[in-house]
């Protein structure tokens, strides 16, 4: 029988008794279907459980049961602040976290003077999930954390808090700018690439060399293409069609994956370059 018609008891019981985390999302996910008050009340209750294992079930059940909105999402927000007032378990601490990363729409600034105590949690999966917690919030506080954590140890921690950042906040600062630049030579290449479309998104011009740069040593990626519509600048069109000869030419199944997104990239750069000088032409006998 499918799990979709299992009963939500069922479903519990199986958490519950399980020795692996084999079906664990699959059950988790099935009644993360299911936002109705038989859920919500035996999800509510393991979550203010003592034991660990109770407790992580009902955190994660809770936190993206139904969307848009959330089942009794202002009750379950309120559930994990006070879980967080005396937890002191990594584990539940991160689901925790995580879960408050898919409600964090209407937390506040004490609530997030909350989150930011485990900046400098000693378990980096603790951290990283704080990253997520702290993403899209348009708050100095939470800014400002982000910033800390992209400097982490930790290069999952960095990329995130990079990508929070450069592509989840509408804010621009100096301080957001110093932060993306000093990511720009990480030598984790996803960070170091969300770095570059976070400045490429503000119109910083000092990282048109740097991708220029990239497209030289033939250091390209989605993220870098993203950059390079955002900026729409033509001079960028030599140095693609120079990589998009070299993949066509590479025999290795990697470099020859990217033909696509090259032709793409090219031909949505000068879609993008046409248009704009449609317009200006345009402009310019109104």
């Amino acid at each position: 029988m499918s799990r979709k018609n299992w009963t939500s008891e069922k479903i519990f019981t199986r958490l519950l008794n399980n020795k692996t985390q084999k079906t664990f999302w699959d059950n988790v996910g099935e009644l993360r279907k299911r936002p109705n008050n038989e859920v919500y009340n035996k999800a509510y209750k393991l979550a203010e459980s003592e034991i660990e294992k109770e407790k992580i079930i009902g955190i994660y059940v809770l936190a993206q049961l139904g969307f848009d909105p959330r089942f009794q999402q202002d009750k379950t927000v309120d559930l994990y602040f006070k879980l967080l007032e005396n937890e002191k378990s990594p584990k539940v601490i991160s689901a925790i976290l995580s879960s408050i990363s898919h409600n964090n729409e209407n937390i506040n600034e004490n609530q997030i003077s909350k989150l930011i105590e485990y900046k400098n949690h000693s378990y980096s999966e603790v951290r990283f999930e704080l990253t997520l917690a702290l993403s899209c919030l348009e708050y100095n506080n939470a800014i400002n954390t982000l910033i800390e954590l992209s400097n982490d140890k930790d290069s999952d921690i960095r990329n995130w808090a990079t990508f929070g950042l450069g592509r989840q906040l509408e804010t621009d600062s100096e301080s957001i700018r110093k932060a993306l630049w000093n990511r720009i030579n990480d030598i984790h290449f996803e960070t170091k690439s969300e770095a570059i479309v976070g400045l490429a998104s503000r119109k910083d011009e000092k990282v048109k060399d740097v991708i220029i740069q990239e497209l030289e040593n033939g250091d390209y990626g989605s993220l870098l293409f993203e950059a390079i519509l955002t900026l729409n600048d033509q001079d960028f069109l030599p140095l693609l069609d120079k990589n998009l000869k070299i993949a066509k030419k590479d025999k290795e199944d990697i470099a020859n994956g990217w033909v696509l997104a090259l032709e793409e990239t090219i031909d949505e750069l000068k879609k993008i370059t046409n248009a704009q000088q449609r317009t200006e032409l345009k402009n310019k006998y109104l």
